[in-house]
Formats: C-alpha cells, sequence, structure tokens
C-alpha cells in the first residue's frame, strides 16, 4: 500500500506507517482538519471516521473541528499556530485550497488566502520502516512591494482522540539537573512549554507525551511529540473544558515579530510525531529507532572511549602536562583525546580571551602540532573543545568587532560567565567563524570538536537591521549551516553538542552532531535520573556520559569506581577525572571496565533499550542486540535486611538458554521472563552490577 492516499470525493488523506495511520480532510471553508491518529486504518474506514463535535457548541464555541494548522480568524479562539497580520491592518487568513502532491511519502497541501497574497504549503512525510510522521510549513510572501508581518509561525498542530482523562509527560531541569521526566493531568487551561534563551535550553526540551493516564512502560496509547529546533522555541498544550487536547509547537517564542519580505519564503523546522499503543518504552524505543535511521549521520558507527582534560587541568593546559595526561588516558585504552579549555588567545580563566582561536604561544610554543602527533602515536584520536558563537570583552576579537555581538541601542550589554553572545546571523560574523574552525580543522587534522555555548541570549538585538527579530531564527541556521559545512568538507570530523552541559539537545543538533553532552554533572546518582529522561527520545549511542573523580566535583558525593563506570556505560562512555591523582588500584580497575565496555559497547550503542524498574530503589536498562543481552543495574541505596529481587528481562526468547559471558551462569529465556535474573550486587548504598548474556549453541 502507497504510504499516502488521497479519496478525492471525501477530499481526505491517509498517512501510513508500519502500524499506525493518520488521517486528514478539508472542511467546507477548505481548512485542513484532524481526522485520526492512531491504530491503522483503510482508507475506506478512514472515511467514515464522523467529525468530532463539540457537545458544548454554542455560539461562544462555533467552531468543532480540530485544524491542522490553527490560524486567527473565524470563531477559532485556542491557541493560534500561524498568526499575520497585513500592511493595512487586517489580521487572520481564509484559505482556499490550491491543490496538493504526493512524491512517495512526501505529502504537500498548499493553501492561498483569498484576499492576500499569503500562501502556505503543510508538509508532510513518513517512512516506511517507521511510525514517526514529519511535519513542517511552509509560508510564502506573494506581494512583489509589500511585506507581511508574521506574529507566530508554528510547524504544526497535533491532537488527541478524545478521552475522558489525560496526562502529558515532559522535561524540566536546570544547570546539572537536566532531563528530569515529569507526569501530570493536563491542565483544563493552555499549558506553555517554551524557551526564551536562544537555546534550547537546560530548563525544559521540545518533546512531550500525552496518554490518558493509565500508560506505562509497556502499555497503554501514547502520543509524542518533538521539534527538531535548536532556538527558541514555544509549545502550547490546550485541553478545553469538554476534554478536546490539542498542541501547537514550532521556534521562537511569544513577543517576535518576523518580516516577510516581497517573495520571500519562509521554511519552519521539522515537528515529529509518533503514536503507539504499547507504552512509554515502545515510543521511546520507535523514536530511537527513527533518530538512528533518519536524523543521525554516522548510525553505524561506534563511539569511542573519550578522555577530556577538564577535570584534571581547568584552564591550566600546556603541552608536557596534556602530554602527561595523554599517556595516561592511552595506557587506560581511552581511543579519543580531547583537550578542554584554556588552549587559546590568553585564556587563564573565565574572563579573558574567548574568541582569539589561536594557541597560546607560551603554553603550546610549537603550536598544537607536537600534541596531536603525541596523541596520534598513543594510538588515540585528537580533539578540541571550542566555544564558537561567544567572546569575552576582554579579548582581540571584541576589542576590534563590538558590533558583531547580540546588543541593544541604549541597552547594557549583560555578561554571564563573563561572555557575550556573537550575532551569527550577520553573514561577516558567520563567515569569519567558519573560517577559523574550517583553518583550525584542516591545519591540525582534528577528529573531534566539542562544541560548547555557556550562556543564553540577552540584549538580543541587531541595530540598524530592519527585522532585527530574525535573529532568533537566522543564528541557529547559521550555527546549521557552519557545523553542515565543516563535516561535508572534513568528512572524518565528529562534532559532541554542549551548552554547559545539556542545554543544547534536540532533534535539529542531533542532525548534525555525533552525540550530546547531557550535563555537566557527573554524579552518578543523579545521572540515574538524568539519563532516565534523556532516554525518553535519544537513543544511548547519542549519550555522552562521563566517569568523574570522588568525591564528585558537582555534589561532593563519594561513590566507588565500579558504580561510576556502570552508570556512565549506559551510553558513550568517557573518563574525566584527573587521571595523576588516581591511585594505581582505581588505574587497573579502570582498565579492566575500559575493556568490559569495549566488549558490550555494540550492544550499548546499536541495540534496543529496554528501561526496567526492580523493587526498591533498583532501577535497570536491558540492551538487546540481536540475540544478545546487556543489563546494567543501579541501587544507590538500600535499608538494613534488604535483598534485592531477580530481575524480571525483556526481550529474550522464552525457549533459548543464556549464559552469563563473565561467571557462565546459564538461565532459561522463560525464567529470565517470568521469574527474573538474579543479581549479584555487592553489600550497602552505590552497588550496581553489569550482566552480559549471550544464547548458549
Amino acid at each position: 500500500m502507497p504510504p499516502v492516499l488521497f479519496d478525492p470525493d471525501h477530499r481526505l488523506w491517509l498517512l501510513c506507517g508500519p502500524t499506525t495511520a493518520y488521517a486528514i480532510r478539508l472542511a467546507e471553508d477548505d481548512s485542513v482538519r484532524n481526522v485520526h491518529w492512531g491504530a491503522m486504518l483503510t482508507l475506506a474506514e478512514a472515511v467514515k471516521v464522523a467529525e468530532r463535535i463539540s457537545p458544548a457548541a454554542s455560539s461562544f464555541e462555533a467552531v468543532a473541528a480540530v485544524d491542522e494548522l490553527a490560524v486567527e480568524g473565524g470563531a477559532r479562539f485556542g491557541p493560534p499556530s500561524l498568526l499575520v497580520r497585513f500592511a493595512d491592518g487586517t489580521r487572520g487568513v481564509q484559505w482556499r485550497y490550491a491543490g496538493h502532491d504526493i512524491d512517495g511519502g512526501h505529502l504537500r497541501i498548499r493553501l492561498h488566502d483569498r484576499h492576500y497574497p499569503l500562501r502556505l504549503t503543510l508538509h508532510y512525510r513518513v517512512c516506511a520502516d517507521s511510525d514517526v510522521i514529519e511535519r513542517w510549513t511552509t509560508v510564502e510572501n506573494h506581494d512583489d512591494r509589500t511585506p507581511i508581518t508574521v506574529l507566530r509561525c508554528d510547524s504544526a498542530a497535533w491532537a488527541a482522540p478524545h478521552r475522558t482523562h489525560y496526562r502529558v509527560s515532559h522535561l524540566v531541569g536546570g544547570w546539572n539537573s537536566e532531563f528530569q521526566l515529569r507526569r501530570t493531568d493536563v491542565a483544563v487551561a493552555e499549558t506553555v512549554f517554551t524557551s526564551r534563551r536562544g537555546m534550547t535550553s537546560h530548563h525544559a526540551n521540545p518533546w512531550l507525551a500525552v496518554d490518558d493516564g493509565t500508560a506505562g512502560e509497556e502499555h497503554g496509547e501514547v502520543w509524542s511529540t518533538a521539534l527538531a529546533w535548536s532556538g527558541s522555541w514555544r509549545i502550547a498544550l490546550h485541553r478545553d473544558p469538554v476534554g478536546r487536547t490539542t498542541w501547537t509547537g514550532g521556534f521562537g517564542h511569544e513577543g517576535l515579530t518576523w518580516s516577510l519580505a516581497p517573495g520571500e519564503a519562509l521554511d519552519t523546522p521539522v515537528f515529529a510525531g509518533l503514536y503507539t499503543a504499547g507504552g512509554f518504552g515502545t515510543a521511546s524505543r520507535a523514536w530511537h529507532g527513527y533518530v538512528r535511521r533518519h536524523v543521525l549521520s554516522h548510525p553505524n558507527e561506534t563511539r569511542p572511549v573519550l578522555y577530556n582534560s577538564w577535570e584534571a587541568t581547568g584552564f591550566d593546559v600546556d603541552e608536557v602536562g596534556q602530554m602527561a595526561l595523554a599517556a595516561r588516558a592511552a595506557s587506560l585504552g581511552v581511543e579519543l583525546f580531547v583537550m578542554d579549555d584554556g588552549w587559546f588567545g590568553a585564556r587563564t580563566g573565565d574572563h579573558v580571551g574567548l574568541g582569539d582561536w589561536v594557541p597560546n604561544p607560551v603554553r603550546f610554543p610549537n603550536g598544537l602540532r607536537p600534541l596531536a602527533a603525541e596523541v596520534r602515536r598513543l594510538g588515540m584520536r585528537f580533539g578540541l573543545w571550542v566555544e564558537p558563537e561567544m567572546v569575552n570583552p576582554d579579548s582581540d576579537l571584541y576589542r576590534a568587532h563590538p558590533d558583531w555581538v547580540l546588543h541593544m541601542t541604549n541597552r547594557d550589554r549583560t555578561e554571564l560567565r563573563n561572555q557575550l553572545i556573537l550575532n551569527l546571523a550577520r553573514p561577516d560574523t558567520a563567515e569569519w567563524t567558519h573560517a577559523w574552525l574550517d583553518r583550525l580543522v584542516a591545519e591540525h587534522d582534528i577528529d573531534f570538536l566539542k562544541w560548547d555555548a555557556n550562556r543564553p541570549f540577552t540584549e538580543a538585538g541587531w541595530p540598524g537591521h530592519g527585522d532585527p527579530d530574525r535573529l532568533w531564527i537566522e543564528h541557529t541556521r547559521a550555527v546549521y549551516r557552519i557545523m553542515d559545512q565543516l563535516r561535508a568538507d572534513h568528512p572524518g570530523l565528529r562534532i559532541e553538542a554542549c551548552a554547559g552541559g545539556g542545554g543544547r539537545a534536540d532533534l535539529g543538533i542531533v542532525a548534525r552532531t555525533d552525540q550530546v553532552w547531557t550535563s555537566d554533572n557527573t554524579d552518578p546518582v543523579d545521572r540515574i535520573d538524568i539519563q532516565h529522561g534523556f532516554s525518553q527520545l535519544y537513543p544511548a549511542q547519542v549519550m555522552g556520559a562521563w566517569v568523574t573523580d570522588s568525591p564528585n566535583a558537582a555534589t561532593a558525593r563519594e561513590t566507588p569506581l565500579r558504580f561510576r563506570f556502570h552508570v556512565a556505560m549506559a551510553g558513550v562512555l568517557g573518563i574525566g577525572g584527573d587521571l595523576t591523582a588516581w591511585t594505581e588500584d582505581e588505574l587497573k580497575e579502570a582498565v579492566e571496565l575500559i575493556a568490559t565496555y569495549k566488549r558490550i559497547r555494540p550492544v550499548v550503542q546499536h541495540g534496543t533499550a529496554y528501561r526496567l524498574r526492580g523493587d526498591g530503589t533498583l532501577t535497570a536498562v536491558q540492551f538487546a542486540h540481536g540475540d544478545e543481552h546487556v543489563v546494567l543495574a543501579w541501587c544507590p541505596t538500600r535499608p538494613y535486611g534488604h535483598a534485592t529481587a531477580p530481575l524480571r528481562l525483556a526481550a529474550v526468547r522464552p525457549e533459548a538458554v543464556y549464559r552469563d559471558t563473565d561467571t557462565g551462569a546459564t538461565y532459561p529465556g522463560a525464567v529470565l521472563l517470568r521469574s527474573g535474573l538474579p543479581l549479584d550486587l555487592p553489600s550497602g548504598d552505590h552497588a550496581s552490577t553489569l550482566v552480559h548474556l549471550r544464547p548458549v549453541g
């Protein structure tokens, strides 16, 4: 069956994934209305789905159906997806259907305003191997003389089917506490999830899931969506008094306006949606599969074990010290050595030198080539920390180009971490930024960039520009273009997205990078919750996870090295501690644990993840790759006398027998499914274990 079908008699389209269907139709006024999002339907069945009429319909509630892109105009009073104002002061739109086309799994529906030169294209795209629906919008000004003011232009609006109850799952947090999962009833109100910071933010993530309040990890209907955008964003969730629940989302936040110039078209980012009847775990696995097959650039690569110098040296980096750290790292089995902040300009602290991207001549008298050569002689790849979007006022760059930063006339320039933000929406600033990055990578054959961004937008102005709010869009697009060009020109380059930890994690940045630095907080107890929230949308192979020192720098908590490793092994393993201070016993144990990770790494990074929960405070994740399984289980604390019960696994074959590759113990698959895997946890707090299972024979 084709992925997109059209019934001209009923003016209805049906989009089909492997197990789900999405149906829309043209209403009498030519607006596009939602019909169905859920289990598989045929086209004939979709035609029979009744339009949802509000039982509260009255002269105060005249529009009953749900628009695919809500507009201002007529008796519509919910959150609008598209807000425009024409030169004569008229607001809102009235659509006229102008045709559609279908190109494989890509449906384009074209709408024209009946009286003004506004054109709209609704885009839908489905793939044969995924139930994810990609949606975005193109808005065009077909006047050759007069601009149109755009006050809001979302990518898509979504609607949950009628249920008696609704619950929303979303991610909250802050610096050092990102990706905290919250589930709460959907209020009878408008609930806004947003970032006004110019970046995705630590405080919210543009992913949410709606269910009827009964869904669990492996059961129940879940409707979830994710916006592929790395700047400011806004998602408005609306539940009306009779229970209808919708949400709309896109780039930008309230209060911004953009001018659509004569002849100009504006494309919004993808806002993707997914339905499953298998609960939150099935939804996560479907998202992970979509990210691997349709978002990541190198999904089949195995991410290397890296070492990062930051926690060992801070800003005090030099050639001799970095070479010593590199030798220690290589002896542990590390595959990628990354030198962090402090290698350039006059950078002796966070107050100076940012923006002057040349090696410090005192610390690196012969440049970076000797260090890079030594790292490679030791058998590792070489990476660098950079922060291309930022500048210290105390820098040669700022003294030469004070107009290149975000600023407003007659307003102070707010410094956070002693730095300002370069306005990459400016073509000259963006061109300069790409040029030095390209030169740095080429001259040193850089394998890896840790691309950081350590502050949000303030005074986001562009004096002298006729459409200054466009910088909120164009800055992010410039970051995308620079990354895309670097990767095109340097195919071996890999990039980690970072913004003071997990402040820029979304499907837009994941499409241009290879992994995300999940949080600056490396405390393993805190990381269990951070990684749990991250896994709702993103697969393990993009989740950077470090083992650092004890006591932890952020929390002062003391934890065993084994526990720290076992938590970090659930993602892309990295080492970030001061190796010169580790004892010989710790170094020996680290060698063994890194070797273990390399053995299980294909299963973790390329396998299917199942979030498991045992009794008490035990949590675990199981990865299945083919018929090979890895279980990582953590128990931060246990009351006296408490013994952990066996952990019931998922995805094993009941008729098979599995062997623990470390102990040799064997377990029938049926026992693992129904009774559980016995866990050999050490006594006391911060207990953990790793079990690697392979089928016998």
